[in-house]
C-alpha cells in the first residue's frame, strides 16, 4: 500500500507559490465523487469488446485523472440492464463489456474485483451502482437464453420498447434483493447505490400494464400508492439485508431532483417542474431518508441557477431542510455544461458549476457532490476539471463519517518518530490495536505544521499525506525545507472514516 496524496501536496505547494489558490479554505470533510456509467459505454469501457488489458488500462487512467482532480469516491455502474460487470453472480456478462451478452472477458478477469482494488489502492471509496428496473435496454437488445427476461417472462412489464421488472411482485423484489446481497457478500464494496429508475419515466400514449398484479396485491390501496409502497418495501428490504450482512456498507439513492412541488404538497419544494419522483416515478424519496432506510441521498439537481421552473438554489434549499440527519450529496449536472437550452441558458456560462459549488458550501447539511459523469470531467468541459483541481478540490478531503453506522473512532497510532534524511523527513509509527468495537485502522493521515502555525487538525491545508492500508506505517516528506522546525501529527482512520486522537512529534530539519 502507499500514500496516494503525497505527490498532490507537492503540486499544492506550487499553487501556493504561484498564487493560484484562493484564500478560502475548503472543508476537511467532503464526499467528492463521480459517476462512471457503463450503459451504452458512456464512460467505461470506451467501446465494447476491448481486450482485458485495454479495459483495465482505461479504468486505471480514469481513476488517476479523477484522483488528481481531488475525487475521493467513484460510483460505478455494475448492473445496467439485468447484466453484470462482475464474475460472481447469476446474471450474464454485459454486452457493453465484451460486445456479446454472456461472453466473459478474454483473458478472463473479474472487472468488479479489479476496480474495487484499484480504487482502494488510491484511497477512494467504491460504490456499486445498480439499475433496478431495466431488464433490457431496447427492443433490439439480444439477450442470452438464461437471461432473467427469458427465464421469468411473467416478471416483465413491456414499456417503451424495453422489458422492465414488475416491482409489484414480491418475488421480483426478492430477486433484486438477492442480486444486491450477492455483491455485498462477495465483494469489498463501500456502498450500494441506486439511480432514479424505479417505475419508468412516462412516455406519451403508453401505459404500464400492471393491473393484474395490482388486483392480486393491491391490498385496498389505490394504484399510485400501491406502486409507491412496492418501492418502499424494496428499499426497506435492502436496508435490512445490508444491516444483517455487512452493516458498514453504505446504502444510497440518487433520485430525480424534485420530490414534490409545493403546489402539490405544502412539504414540497418551491418549484414548478412538470415531473416529480413521488408522482411520476412512484419514489417517495423523502420518506426513505426520514425513516433512515438509506444512509445518503444524492438528488440529481441537473438544473442551472437561472432555470425558472426548478432553480438550482431553491431545490438545494429544500433538500438541505429535508436531509433528516443523513448525508446529502448533490448530484451535479456536469454533462449539461455547454448544452444550454432556450429555457435553461446558464449552462454555457463557464462560471455556472463554480456558482453551484460555492452555493453548496454554504450549508453544513451538504456533505459533498457527485458529478455526472466521468467523461464530463475528463473532457474538462468549460474548464470544470481545472476548476476542481486548482480551486474547490485543491486540497484533499476526507470522507465524512456516519455516526449512526459507527460512532467509535479507532485507537491512535503509537510511537511516532521523525528522522531527517537526505530524502526528506522520514516518519515511522506503529499501527494501533483494534478499537473496542473491533475496527482496525484502515488508513492514516499525516499533518505538518510550521513552528508558528496553530495546531489544528480541522485545516486540510496541513495534510501532507493520506497513507492507505493498516500496515502502511512509514512516510517520507520530501517537501520539508532545510533549517526549519516542524510539528508532524498522525491520526488513524477506520473504514467509516472516524478519526483517532492524533499523536505528534517535533523535528528540526538541518541546514544543507
Amino acid at each position: 500500500m502507499r500514500c496516494p496524496y503525497r505527490l498532490l501536496f507537492s503540486f499544492l505547494l506550487f499553487l501556493r507559490i504561484t498564487g493560484v489558490v484562493s484564500a478560502q479554505t475548503p472543508p476537511k470533510r467532503e464526499f467528492r465523487a463521480v459517476w462512471i456509467a457503463t450503459v451504452d459505454n458512456i464512460d467505461w469501457p470506451s467501446v465494447r469488446g476491448l481486450s482485458s488489458d485495454n479495459q483495465r488500462a482505461e479504468f486505471i487512467n480514469l481513476l488517476d485523472q479523477h484522483q488528481r482532480a481531488g475525487i475521493n469516491a467513484v460510483v460505478v455502474q455494475i448492473r445496467a440492464a439485468a447484466d453484470a460487470f462482475y464474475a460472481k453472480g447469476s446474471e450474464p456478462w454485459s454486452f457493453w463489456l465484451t460486445g456479446q451478452q454472456g461472453r466473459a472477458p478474454e483473458p478472463f478477469y473479474d472487472p468488479l474485483e479489479f476496480m474495487i482494488r484499484e480504487a482502494h489502492d488510491r484511497g477512494m471509496e467504491f460504490h456499486a451502482w445498480f439499475n433496478l428496473d431495466r431488464a433490457t435496454f431496447s427492443k433490439l437488445s439480444s439477450v442470452t437464453p438464461d437471461h432473467i427476461s427469458n427465464l421469468r417472462p411473467e416478471w416483465m412489464l413491456h414499456y417503451g420498447g424495453r422489458k422492465l421488472f414488475n416491482l409489484g411482485l414480491p418475488e421480483v423484489r426478492n430477486y433484486v434483493t438477492g442480486v444486491v446481497t450477492n455483491i455485498i457478500r462477495n465483494y469489498d464494496v463501500d456502498g450500494i447505490h441506486f439511480d432514479d429508475y424505479f417505475y419508468p419515466y412516462g412516455i406519451a400514449g403508453q401505459v404500464v400494464r400492471d393491473e393484474v398484479t395490482f388486483k392480486t396485491y393491491g391490498n385496498g390501496m389505490n394504484r399510485d400508492n400501491w406502486r409507491r409502497e412496492n418501492v418502499n418495501q424494496l428499499i426497506r428490504q435492502l436496508h435490512d439485508s445490508i444491516q444483517t450482512i455487512k452493516p458498514y456498507v453504505k446504502f444510497g439513492v440518487s433520485p430525480f431532483g424534485v420530490w414534490k412541488n409545493r403546489s402539490q404538497d405544502p412539504d414540497g419544494s418551491e418549484t414548478t417542474g412538470g415531473l416529480t419522483s413521488y408522482f411520476d416515478l412512484y419514489a417517495d424519496t423523502r420518506k426513505w431518508i426520514r425513516e433512515g432506510w438509506i444512509d445518503y441521498i444524492a438528488p440529481q439537481v441537473y438544473f442551472s441557477t437561472d432555470f425558472q421552473k426548478v432553480p438550482y438554489r431553491l431545490l438545494v434549499d429544500w433538500w438541505v431542510k429535508n436531509g433528516f440527519n443523513r448525508h446529502l450529496y448533490i448530484g451535479q449536472g456536469a454533462f449539461r455544461i455547454n448544452r444550454s437550452t432556450p429555457r435553461d441558458r446558464a449552462w454555457n456560462d463557464p462560471n455556472e458549476m463554480s456558482t453551484q459549488l460555492i452555493y453548496n458550501r454554504q450549508f453544513s447539511q451538504i456533505h459533498g457532490s457527485i458529478f455526472f459523469s466521468s467523461k464530463s470531467l475528463t473532457a474538462n468541459l468549460n474548464g470544470v476539471r481545472d476548476t476542481l483541481l486548482t480551486n474547490f478540490y485543491r486540497y484533499p478531503a476526507l470522507i465524512p463519517p456516519m455516526p449512526w453506522k459507527d460512532p467509535e473512532p479507532p485507537l491512535s497510532p503509537k510511537d511516532l518518530k521523525a528522522t531527517p534524511t537526505p530524502e526528506g523527513v522520514e516518519l515511522f509509527w506503529q499501527e494501533p490495536a483494534p478499537a473496542p468495537d473491533g475496527d482496525k485502522a484502515q488508513y492514516y493521515v499525516v499533518y505538518r505544521f510550521d513552528r508558528k502555525d496553530k495546531i489544528s487538525m480541522d485545516d486540510p491545508t496541513h495534510i501532507v499525506a493520506i497513507c492507505v492500508g493498516e500496515h502502511t506505517t512509514r512516510f517520507i516528506d520530501r517537501t520539508a525545507e532545510p533549517d526549519k522546525r516542524y510539528v508532524y501529527a498522525v491520526s488513524s482512520f477506520d473504514r467509516l472514516h472516524n478519526e483517532s486522537v492524533p499523536i505528534q512529534v517535533h523535528v528540526r530539519v538541518p541546514e544543507q
